[in-house]
């Protein structure tokens, strides 16, 4: 039987397409270079950072699908804000998205580069065509559409998973208890900015929210997608950070290539291009699913006014928002330009970028307390994620500097360009099509100051 769209809707991506990009989006570059940062954090007491993440990961995950079922619109977190709390509120967590891909982007390219680099030498020079093809790669597989990028996912998702068992399992023959002594080298204070720096690899949960409206049955489909993409996630970077740690051991720390040398410890001899090819795959993957994310929110964003109107067309479901993802590509292209004049690497870029994602948590949490149904299973997933995204943005410390400045950006945009801001929650179709708490069928502009 073939499973056709529900009534009303033009979506295309299945359940499977659905887990894959999710698997793509938090699984990402996470797994590449994170568990050498963490290691060198906290030591091994960097797998109890892994493990709360985990935690968190599963009630978060749970809530943006659950707001994405009910409340299908390429604005995803943005959209929410506006039905809970207003204009404003939208606008800002939409920049804080929007702005926060070209540079994580930039930093994925980067880390796929330096794996690249690895394997056949050439320095800086290899670093930065790697990271320049992967993005002309990433936006030409969005300019074709969604689907596409879709497909591609679910099959890179197989090889992916497939590569990090085989290193994991083949690998364990050598890993050491001796290697998790001291477990905490550097106090256990030191797993908090640990965390923080591992917030990095499992943002992602919010990035499918943008194409909630692309799938055939959100209300069915998204919460199947969440659930499975959870486990092998969840899974798949307990296994490869508890790996790294128990094989490498204080090695892991000093790692630039972690994933690399667990590979050469698994395959034996060279393993520099398997962990290349992995590395690649999980680049593309992650850079896939922001893309198409943000490209479908720019195109909300003009939408709604909160950014110019031009970047609108493509905001309907099953249109590809080829302006949006134009500008989002151009973005990106410059900030990879500006690291790479700069030398000053990826790291800063994984900080600023990971505290303009908390920040999009924090509002995509708060705004699910207020939308979704008081104690259900799913408000009490946002009430249990509340804590732990406090904790996250304590330990991102300066680095909400950057979405403290986008947010006054945003305002002054909201200010400039003439749009009055009533606070009222504008309407968004939920999977019925029917009005409940102000829901309709789109979203109003922001220049809207009767909620319709």
């Amino acid at each position: 039987m073939v499973d056709t769209p529900a009534p009303g809707t033009t979506g295309r991506l299945t359940a499977a397409q659905g887990a894959a990009l999710y698997v793509g989006a938090v699984l990402g570059t996470g797994v590449i270079a994170l568990p050498a940062l963490a290691a060198e954090a906290a030591g091994p007491a960097s797998l109890l950072a892994w493990l709360l993440l985990v935690l968190v990961s599963a009630p978060l995950a749970a809530t943006f699908a659950a707001l994405g079922a009910r409340h299908p619109d390429a604005g995803g977190v943005s959209t929410y804000a506006r039905m809970a709390f207003g204009a404003r509120a939208a606008a800002v967590v939409g920049w804080c998205f929007y702005f926060a891909v070209p540079p994580g982007a930039a930093a994925a390219a980067l880390f796929g580069g330096a794996y690249v680099e690895a394997a056949v030498g050439g320095g800086t020079t290899t670093v930065a065509v790697t990271a320049v093809l992967l993005m002309v790669a990433v936006t030409t597989t969005n300019a074709v559409g969604v689907q596409l990028a879709g497909r591609v996912q679910l099959a890179l998702a197989g090889v992916l998973v497939t590569f990090l068992l085989v290193a994991v399992l083949l690998s364990l023959p050598h890993a050491s208890t001796g290697n998790l002594r001291p477990f905490a080298p550097h106090g256990w204070t030191a797993i908090g900015p640990a965390a923080a720096l591992l917030v990095w690899s499992f943002v992602g949960w919010e990035a499918i929210t943008h194409l909630t409206a692309e799938f055939r049955r959100p209300a069915r489909d998204l919460p199947r997608a969440t659930a499975a993409a959870v486990v092998v996630v969840g899974g798949l970077y307990l296994a490869v950070a508890a790996a790294i740690v128990a094989v490498l051991g204080p090695a892991a720390a000093e790692a630039d290539a972690p994933l690399g040398e667990l590979f050469a410890v698994a395959l034996g001899g060279d393993a520099r291009w398997p962990a290349a090819a992995a590395a690649l795959l999980l680049t593309f993957g992650a850079m896939n699913a922001y893309y198409a994310g943000a490209a479908k929110l720019g195109a909300a964003l003009g939408r709604d006014g909160a950014l110019p109107a031009w970047l609108a067309r493509g905001d309907v479901a099953g249109d590809v928002p080829r302006r949006s993802l134009t500008v989002n590509a151009g973005l990106s292209f410059l900030a990879l330009l500006a690291v790479l004049l700069a030398a000053v690497g990826p790291r800063p870029l994984v900080l600023l970028t990971t505290g303009s994602f908390v920040t999009v948590y924090a509002v995509g949490v708060a705004a699910a307390l207020r939308l979704l149904p008081r104690r259900s299973r799913t408000w009490y997933a946002a009430v249990a994620t509340v804590g732990a995204v406090l904790f996250l943005l304590v330990m991102t410390g300066v680095y909400l500097v950057w979405p403290l400045v986008v947010t006054g950006a945003a305002l002054l945009y909201l200010r400039l360009s003439g749009h009055r801001t009533s606070g009222a929650a504008a309407p968004v179709s939920t999977p019925g099509g029917a009005a409940e708490g102000g829901v309709g069928t789109r979203t109003a502009p922001v220049g809207s100051t009767d909620g319709t």
